[in-house]
């Protein structure tokens, strides 16, 4: 037990906290001393997804007080930076347990702090949050959820007044207030005549510029069959209504998931990249013969497909591949239309290299990025007037048509995806084989990831550790294949590995390193920067001349990367 942890502890037992909150940290202290640890020994921190954690007592834990804290600090910058005006901020939260109560006290302190908050009356989608603060003008926004997360957490992400969310310097400028507050500083009386509720009217608003978004075609929308699920979450506010008013008749939801619940009681996980969370949604699409499964995450931000493969059997795409047919599709879309040149895609640095070639396919720029869509949304804010957004993803399963939302989508996406099955099925193809038939205009790409979780500080360090060593040993090949480039993040360097030529990498620092290999593979350590895990992706490719082709070349692919996988023991 650590002597910084114990003296955090201890302030917590003073009268600027509550006497349950005092209760509960005074428990810790007398019976779990390597729980009050892992509680104390540092504080939240905002990483790509905001600030993210375990619901309790302690500065490394989400509460009223950590929240509070976060809220006031973003109060007083807020004060710094418009002076002059009436300062706005939309407060939008998910289904998770505790998330309506957060949300109140957040609004309370912000109108405390004689600023304006419009708050959802119910959950509602992160998007719509992003929607909203670009619609009502405001200064700021805020969503209370912790995304797919286990049901002990919760989060908290500011978004910034064009609907991104935010990045330096302004993320680096909030925290450091956030830093010097105190907790007798903390505004928790509000003042509700500041406090405007909003509801449908944001909606309706929402789904008529989702759709106008899309551009649909108006084919195949009564003969494609859809399933639905929310997997507990918000989406179920949004998307089944959206799908109805954009055309789509042949509708089923998974009503056991149709449930709104921050225990999301039927899937160990929330999360739509893995297939046992879409497991229901599968089974219930096999016995009424569907022909695309769209399932959302918690916040409804992400979303997974399922989709028929050439036997008739449903297959989970993932996230790279659902949005390269997302993105060849608005990009064949505004092609058609007539392109000026100016337009633009956007992706990340652990996402497919397949973008780079759909980018030069169609005669557009692909901006890359780091990990997270607020460095997409800032991509978009650096082109404002200069060049035009048409699409953009990352393989996390997330995905955002346009501009007009300055997040990942997964209401406008579940439309566009739903709009490419019944187009496709309307011109005896699928959504499968759009996929086939990109691969043979491009390349064929394959991708995976291995995810490995190390709780508390000591699995911190470990993490810490895994990447020294990376950079120490750097692995001369990868199955057989040397490394040619290496590209560190942290020191902003992508070193030729033959020639010993290094370039500058012209993107902010960040703790990851991408190895490539002769042979085409790519392979990205990542440690998140919201949960405390260490992420390996792997990539590879080759050429796909003919549909038929496929199977035997995706063997070949996956095993290759079953060999990389086995090099990382």
């Amino acid at each position: 037990m650590s002597t910084n942890a114990m003296e955090r502890a201890k302030i917590w037992l003073g009268e600027h906290h509550d006497e349950t909150t005092r209760e509960e940290v005074q428990h810790l202290i007398d019976t779990d001393l390597q729980l009050l640890e892992d509680a104390f020994y540092k504080d939240l921190e905002f990483g790509t997804g905001g600030m993210r954690g375990i619901m309790g007592v302690g500065t490394n834990r989400i509460n009223r007080y950590t929240l509070g804290a976060a809220t006031q600090g973003l109060a007083n910058y807020l004060k710094k930076q418009f002076p002059d005006k009436e300062k706005s901020v939309a407060i939008a939260y998910d289904v998770r347990n505790n998330s309506e109560l957060f949300a109140r006290i957040v609004a309370d302190i912000l109108t405390g702090n004689a600023i304006k908050v419009h708050l959802f009356e119910s959950f509602r989608p992160t998007p719509e949050l992003s929607f909203t603060v670009r619609h009502l003008k405001c200064d700021a926004g805020i969503v209370l959820t912790a995304s797919h997360n286990p049901p002990e957490y919760n989060g908290y992400k500011v978004y910034w007044n064009d609907g991104g969310q935010i990045v330096p310097p302004q993320d680096n400028e909030i925290i450091a207030e956030v830093g010097n507050v105190q907790p007798h500083q903390i505004q928790f009386h509000g003042n509700d005549r500041l406090l405007n509720v909003i509801g449908k009217e944001i909606d309706d608003l929402f789904i008529e510029a989702s759709i106008r978004n899309i551009g649909f075609t108006n084919k195949g929308k009564e003969e494609v069959k859809i399933v639905f699920t929310p997997i507990h979450g918000t989406s179920i506010a949004i998307i089944p209504e959206a799908l109805k008013r954009a055309g789509f008749t042949n509708v089923h939801i998974v009503e056991e998931q149709a449930v709104p619940s921050g225990n999301f009681p039927t899937v160990q996980s929330p999360n739509p990249e893995e297939p046992a969370a879409l497991k229901m949604a599968i089974d219930l699409a096999n016995e009424i013969d569907a022909d695309i499964v769209i399932g959302t995450d918690p916040d409804a931000d992400r979303l997974g497909i399922a989709v028929r493969n050439f036997h008739g059997k449903m297959v989970l795409l993932n996230g790279n591949q659902t949005n390269t047919v997302l993105t060849d599709y608005l990009l064949e879309q505004r092609q058609n239309d007539g392109m000026d040149g100016t337009e633009f895609i956007g992706s990340t640095i652990v996402t497919s290299d397949i973008f780079y070639d759909l980018a030069k396919y169609y005669n557009v720029e692909c901006k890359v990025g780091l990990t997270g869509f607020k460095w997409i949304a800032d991509m978009i804010r650096k082109a404002e007037g200069k060049q035009k957004f048409i699409g953009g993803g990352e393989e996390s399963f997330g995905f955002m048509v346009g501009d007009f939302v300055r997040d990942k989508d997964s209401v406008t996406s579940t439309l566009l995806a739903c709009e490419i099955a019944a187009n496709a099925k309307a011109n005896d193809s699928s959504f499968f084989e759009e996929l086939l038939t990109i691969y043979t205009k491009t390349k064929f790409y394959l991708e995976d990831l291995i995810s490995i979780t190390k709780r508390g500080k000591d699995g911190a360090a470990e993490i810490r550790q895994m990447m020294a060593d990376f950079r120490a040993n750097p692995p001369a090949s990868f199955d057989g294949s040397k490394v040619i480039r290496l590209d560190d993040y942290q020191i902003s360097i992508s070193k030729n590995l033959v020639t010993g030529e290094e370039k500058t990498i012209d993107i902010p620092k960040s703790n990851v390193l991408i190895f490539y290999t002769e042979d085409g593979s790519k392979i990205a350590a990542r440690p998140s920067g919201t949960e405390p895990k260490i992420k390996f992706y792997f990539s590879v490719k080759t050429n796909l001349d003919e549909i038929s082709d496929f199977e035997w070349k995706e063997d070949e692919l996956q095993a290759k990367i079953e060999r990389l996988k086995k090099e990382f023991n």
